[in-house]
């Protein structure tokens, strides 16, 4: 069984993620970080200083300062519902694996690959966002979730290196882990931003998987129904 759970890394998500984790009682937790920001979030949940300051591009630096900033208008904290799914999953002595790419590099690697219209439309969104703040990355979420298909090919049409870089290739390598984890642990849960959802479950190859999508844990009648189905042991909310 694999249990894949889709998260917003700005918003508070750190008990029902928890709830889920806890009440499946998997061999393996599976989190969309690569080893360095692994490693960067359980220093700072440990309150270990870095050595020194790891180099950074300046996209991957506004990046960043930008979920930190929407995180702490929405009362959360970056990366809440990773520590509390690693967290969580020590106390069954599941493994945790970090499963994603170098974030880094595809950051460097998509501004490289842009064409400068591009780079244009990416400026003037990230500005509008700027100003737009957490209300702004609401409306995204919902936007999003109303037409999920449509919305992502949107996306694809303003900025096709953005989706293949920071979705589709990702998606690929994040499924890849996946797979080959599958030979070795039979219960896992997986914990990837919502957008990643889709297209991972495309290219899994296990039978048996059970999504629960950022929507429903945002809404407290659904996310009843999850807890429901969680303590049931059902695959699905249909089910």
């Amino acid at each position: 069984m694999i249990t894949i759970i889709g998260t917003g890394h700005v918003f508070n998500l750190a008990e029902p993620v928890s709830f889920i984790v806890r009440n499946t009682w998997p061999d393996a937790v599976l989190v969309e970080l690569d080893k360095g920001r692994y490693e960067a979030l359980m220093n700072d949940y440990n309150g270990v200083k870095p050595l020194g300051e790891q180099k950074t591009s300046a996209i991957y630096q506004s990046t960043s300062r930008y979920q930190q900033r929407m995180s702490e208008q929405s009362g959360a904290r970056l990366g809440n519902e990773f520590l509390a799914a690693i967290n969580t999953g020590r106390l069954f002595d599941a493994a945790i694996i970090p499963i994603d790419t170098d974030a880094m590099r595809v950051m460097n690697e998509m501004w490289d690959e842009m064409s400068m219209g591009e780079k244009l439309r990416y400026r003037m969104s990230s500005f509008r966002d700027s100003f737009g703040g957490i209300k702004r990355v609401e409306k995204v979420h919902k936007d999003f979730t109303d037409s999920e298909t449509d919305y992502v090919e949107d996306m694809r049409r303003r900025y096709p290196t953005l989706v293949r870089k920071l979705i589709d290739e990702r998606n690929v390598y994040m499924a890849e882990q996946i797979n080959a984890l599958s030979g070795t642990y039979h219960n896992m849960v997986v914990v990837v931003g919502d957008a990643h959802v889709e297209g991972i479950c495309a290219l899994l190859q296990d039978d048996h998987i059970r999504k629960i999508r950022l929507s429903d844990m945002m809404d407290r009648e659904k996310m009843d129904k999850i807890r429901q189905m969680v303590w049931d042991g059902r695959e699905s909310l249909e089910g």
